[in-house]
């Protein structure tokens, strides 16, 4: 409108305005005021009959309008065809017809029979919409296979088929990507558009939770379907808590694969469905995601809850860290997922605290692996003092644990003021010395900054498990034997440190400081063995284990002298070959350092008394003692026959 045309009619309504207040003031009106109001009365009728025929010809331009629309629905209505199995054009044309009758009865209409009529049909052809979008949604929808899989990035999307390609594969691949995302197509991308334009209708009309009803239903048995196919129940507590570790295993494992896969693919595929589905509706989209996904991911979350809840068992320690060390990983794109205030906020809060659980879990998991170790007591000694089956499991779970070095010194800093050592230890077990001059070592060792409280823990554990096997050395009577074993088991520690992972954890001062521990071992081993044997070999030297001592011995001739050396070696022999040092290498440098001193000594009496010493005296010569040396901790007790008699 014009400034003319707002000026012009400012003025006329003064005009009449003036004129209803003279009217109202009850004065007489002069003849040609009332000639000029009567011809302005005219004027007025004349205006109104031409307004109320305007209004009539609209009204009935509605009406026709309305009854062509509703025609078209309800012909189609008529019709059990499916409206987009004859193709998007059908479908559109569909919709266009129901957005006018929106239109219209937004619009609004006089008549309440026509507008009672256009909201049946409108209900009708929501119902029918209902349908279609179940039927679009069902009939369309992919299984969860990589050859529908993209990434997607904040710049590109790279279409690809990955061939043989497993999922974990290209989870893997993708974790490199820094802004790209897996995506794999859950429904045919040609009917994206129509699902689109359907929803758009839907909510347009009121119809929205009608609309997130059928998306959400066909979309749960979508994603029931997934974790069917991956062997996932529907376990309560009750039946976590009460599985036996081979089956409890064997779910968590699956637990790991699926809890990735659901995470970075399944999900991120889901909401990818949904915001392109939905569009601009961005209430609709979360709200549609949440309900469907909400459910399984409680319930692979209370499989977790539930492992968090079960006896700390220290085989159970390294899954629960795979868990815990997952769930961490996967934290951000579930606050990502999840990202809604109000509709996500429940799902981030119970993932939280699940992960709490499982750290708690590891942790006190771990410790508790720690006091096994010292409350580990034998009533036996092991046979031949050879590797002690708590040696190797505890060597080989630390190294393990290597494997999640970073979550596990996370989890034992935090808490690491109050639980350090706070576990006491048996009196009967440990020998609290050695535990003190353990951590003494620790504080003064040249172990690598990073890791520092797994590094502490690690001496700790160490320090408990030597002081055990002091423990149970002290079982074996032969003294000798007690040495063995404790070479064995020193040596089999200092061997698993330098050749894994577990050397940047103890560093080199533990290195070295073991490796002189059971060389030490190998050392006491020879004298306690070797100098009561050898003795009979010293012409002013005493008896061995088999004569008796004082000063008795000092008056045997030579011929006793091997008579009593043949005694003591052949004592020996029997009983040590029965002893095992299965290291090889380190079977062989004792076999050599025995033959070293055995041969020498041997060979400097023989030769000194060979001619003074009748033949029948003399049982072996060096080349038959240097070959029975080799027979030495093979395992296998042996004894002497006839056969080494001259």
């Amino acid at each position: 409108m014009g400034e003319f045309e707002v000026d012009r009619e400012e003025k006329l309504i003064t005009a009449a305005n003036y004129l209803v207040h003279e009217l109202r003031s009850g004065k007489s009106l002069t003849r040609n005021a009332k000639k000029a109001l009567e011809s302005l009365l005219s004027e007025l009728s004349r205006v109104v009959v031409v307004n109320s025929e305007d209004d009539r010809y609209e009204e009935d331009e509605i009406k026709t309008r309305l009854n062509a629309v509703c025609e078209k629905i309800m012909t189609r209505e008529v019709d059990e065809t499916m409206i987009w199995d004859l193709g998007s054009e059908a479908g559109n044309e569909f919709l266009d017809a129901v957005n006018e009758l929106r239109v219209l009865i937004d619009g609004g209409t006089t008549e309440e029979v026509s507008l009672r009529k256009a909201h049946d049909v409108l209900q009708t052809a929501m119902a029918r919409l209902e349908d279609e979008f179940n039927h679009l949604l069902s009939e369309n929808k992919l299984p969860f296979e990589l050859e529908h899989a993209s990434f997607r990035s904040d710049l590109v999307l790279e279409e690809g088929s990955f061939g043989a390609a497993s999922t974990e594969d290209l989870i893997i691949g993708s974790s490199r990507r820094n802004s790209e995302e897996i995506v794999i197509d859950l429904v045919r991308p040609e009917v994206i558009s129509d699902l689109k334009n359907i929803a758009t209708t839907m909510i347009a009309s009121g119809y929205d939770r009608e609309c997130l009803q059928v998306c959400t239903t066909v979309r749960k048995e979508a994603l029931d379907e997934f974790l069917y196919h991956h062997e996932v129940e529907k376990l309560s507590i009750e039946d976590v808590l009460k599985m036996d570790w081979a089956t409890l295993n064997t779910n968590i494992k699956k637990w790991v694969r699926v809890m990735r896969s659901i995470v970075q693919m399944y999900l991120v595929s889901e909401k990818s469905l949904n915001d392109q589905i939905f569009g601009e509706e961005e209430e609709e989209s979360v709200t549609c995601f949440v309900d469907t996904v909400k459910a399984p991911v409680m319930q692979l979350l209370n499989f977790g809850e539930a492992v968090s809840l079960g006896p700390r068992q220290p085989e159970k320690l390294l899954r629960i860290l795979e868990m815990y060390e997952l769930a961490s990983e996967l934290l951000p794109e579930i606050d990502v997922l999840f990202s809604d205030n109000q509709l996500g906020s429940s799902v981030r809060g119970e993932y939280r605290e699940v992960m709490r659980r499982l750290g708690e879990c590891a942790r006190a998991t771990f410790l508790e692996f720690k006091s096994a170790i010292a409350s580990d007591v034998s009533s036996h000694p092991f046979p031949g003092g050879a590797v002690h089956p708590l040696t190797n499991y505890v060597m080989n779970y630390l190294m393990a644990l290597t494997d999640f070095s970073q979550t596990l010194d996370s989890l034992l800093m935090e808490h690491d003021d109050v639980e350090y050592l706070s576990i006491p230890p048996s009196p009967d077990v440990i020998n609290p010395a050695m535990v003190v001059e353990e951590e003494s070592a620790y504080e003064n060792s040249s172990s690598p900054e990073k890791f520092l409280a797994m590094t502490k823990h690690f001496y700790s554990i160490t320090s408990v498990l030597e002081a055990n096997l002091e423990e149970k050395a002290k079982l074996y009577r032969d003294v000798s034997l007690r040495h063995i074993f404790l070479l064995n088991n020193i040596h089999y520690m200092t061997r698993k440190v330098l050749k894994s992972e577990l050397k940047h954890i103890f560093g080199d001062k533990w290195n070295r400081k073991h490796t002189w521990k059971f060389q030490q071992q190998a050392t006491e081993y020879e004298r306690s063995t070797w100098l009561p044997v050898l003795s009979f070999l010293k012409d002013d030297g005493g008896s061995g284990s088999g004569s008796g001592s004082g000063s008795g011995s000092r008056s045997l001739r030579p011929r006793e002298r091997f008579q009593g050396f043949n005694t003591a070696f052949e004592e020996v022999y029997k009983a040590q070959t029965g002893w095992l040092i299965s290291d090889e290498r380190l079977r062989e440098d004792v076999r050599t350092k025995a033959s070293m001193w055995v041969i020498q000594a041997y060979w400097t009496f023989y030769s000194r008394h060979k001619n003074s010493v009748s033949e029948r005296y003399i049982k072996y010569s060096t080349d038959d003692l240097e070959k029975l040396l080799l027979d030495l901790f093979a395992g296998s007790s042996k004894s002497l026959n006839n056969s080494y008699r001259r």
